[in-house]
């Protein structure tokens, strides 16, 4: 008889929190590595882009310095806000990595002390030779289990109890982890809390795109325009488009932060179901999302709404000012803004 195989068997519930909490542990580790990496990548990131800045703003002298300034400052202090997340992110990971660590340990424990007892009752159950003796020593070794396998299911409670700490911990850092505090456009509920526009400003602002409807940049492919920076100007086109009908917004050359602007005034809406959202005079976003120029590709003004298309009036479409009818998709547009 394997008298430490019957004894494991009857350790099978304390086996079972053990290995759960193994898994765990592995994962907070992880978790813990992975925060720590992203600290320190944006702390040096901080550095790139006071440099880049600077750098900058000592080749270019004109109106737009100080608007470029102030941007480039809230950015290095969102990336150090978010760096200071990370780092308090990692320190409440770490405090339920070693909790998981710690319990692990208790939960081997008391898997080996009562597979030694349990296997040493049986031993002498078996050396006995009598029958009887061996049944009362499987009795006994079963009856040890359930004294075990209560301290392990305690053990188990107490590293519950840091996890939920821990996950507190988290979720209050949530909000501070996008200085916008609002969830990613794509998961974003329906309506979004999104306050709309009076009739009279959007009346303005398709007006006015109208307006423009036919201008070039000049030369073709130079991406010089009468709206913004020379660069992709999309953006200020929309942008510059709202400010004429009276919204209060900077030109913003980048997509992304006309999204993000709607997130901060609460007039940012996601692709969950357009349909109940979309109003003429919004923005719509090209792409998956505000992070970068690769997902957030495009932007047009909403013309008009007609079931399942839309009519948008876009610059930089074609290196001109153009009106282009497109599927009212959550797979071509990320979200929208009302102005």
């Amino acid at each position: 008889m394997d008298t430490r195989a019957l004894a494991r068997e009857f350790a099978t519930r304390m086996v079972g929190h053990r290995n759960a909490l193994a898994g765990k542990a592995d994962d907070a580790m992880r978790v813990q590595f992975a925060l720590n990496q992203a600290g320190s990548a944006l702390d040096d990131q901080q550095d790139v882009v006071r440099k880049a800045a600077g750098h900058a703003l000592g080749q270019w002298e004109g109106a737009n310095s100080e608007q470029f300034e102030r941007r480039s400052d809230r950015l290095v202090k969102q990336i150090r806000a978010t760096a200071s997340v990370s780092a308090q992110a990692e320190k409440a990971v770490a405090g339920a990595s070693s909790a998981l660590v710690t319990g692990h340990t208790a939960a081997q424990r008391l898997v080996d002390e009562y597979v030694t007892k349990a296997a040493a009752m049986l031993d002498a159950g078996v050396a006995s030779g009598s029958q009887a003796a061996l049944m009362k020593a499987v009795a006994t070794a079963a009856d040890l289990e359930p004294k075990y396998t209560r301290e392990s299911v305690r053990n188990v409670r107490q590293v519950k109890a840091e996890l939920d700490e821990a996950k507190r911990k988290l979720k209050a850092l949530e909000s501070e982890i996008e200085p916008d505090k609002v969830a990613d456009p794509r998961t974003a509920k329906r309506g979004g809390g999104a306050t709309r526009p009076s009739g009279t400003k959007t009346r303005k602002i398709v007006s006015a795109a109208r307006g423009e409807i036919g201008t070039r940049e000049s030369p073709p492919g130079s991406n010089r325009n009468p709206y913004g920076p020379t660069t992709f100007w999309c953006s200020s086109f929309a942008t510059a488009m709202w400010r004429k009908a009276g919204v209060d917004i900077p030109i913003l050359p980048f997509t992304g932060d006309v999204y993000r602007w709607g997130q901060r005034h609460g007039k940012a809406y996601g692709n969950g179901d357009l349909k109940q959202n979309v109003r003429p005079g919004d923005v719509l976003l090209f792409g998956t999302g505000p992070q970068s120029p690769s997902t957030s590709k495009h932007i047009g003004i909403v013309e008009k709404v007609d079931g399942n298309t839309v009519t948008l009036i876009e610059g930089n479409s074609g290196d001109q000012v153009r009106r282009n009818t497109h599927q009212l998709s959550g797979t071509k547009f990320y979200g929208g803004v009302h102005p």
